[in-house]
């Protein structure tokens, strides 16, 4: 238990700052509602339609795939370090890795899922 009284004492102040500081933004800060205030801007971009539209389902498609190839990435910089001693055994296991990651990729591209319309 003792081993965890400076964490616990960090999160207490941690804590207490939190409260302190929405406290002072509350009574100090104040409300100034402007008319442009309310209106709906995101990216530099005014809304074209209603933001009740469906989303294409490609847009969610496209999304999946660059999470897939970001974490082959994520994946091979740590593999990368420890290669040598992790030695054939490793080298076979990242290819198996990189094969299915392509075989999938194979698949997205003949079923046009990388072609945006």
């Amino acid at each position: 238990m003792a081993d965890y009284l400076p964490i616990f004492v960090h999160l207490t102040f941690v804590a207490a700052l939190v409260v302190l500081l929405l406290t002072l933004h509350t009574l100090l800060g104040g409300s100034h509602p402007l008319p442009g205030k309310s209106e709906p801007y995101e990216s530099g971009v005014w809304p074209i339609g209603s933001a009740r539209e469906r989303v294409p389902i490609r847009y969610y498609l496209i999304a999946m795939l660059f999470l897939l190839f970001d974490i082959e990435a994520i994946f091979m910089y740590p593999w990368a370090v420890v290669a040598r001693t992790l030695g054939v055994f490793g080298l076979v296991e990242m290819l198996t890795f990189i094969g299915v990651l392509g075989i999938g990729f194979l698949y997205a591209w003949r079923r046009r899922a990388l072609e945006w319309q």
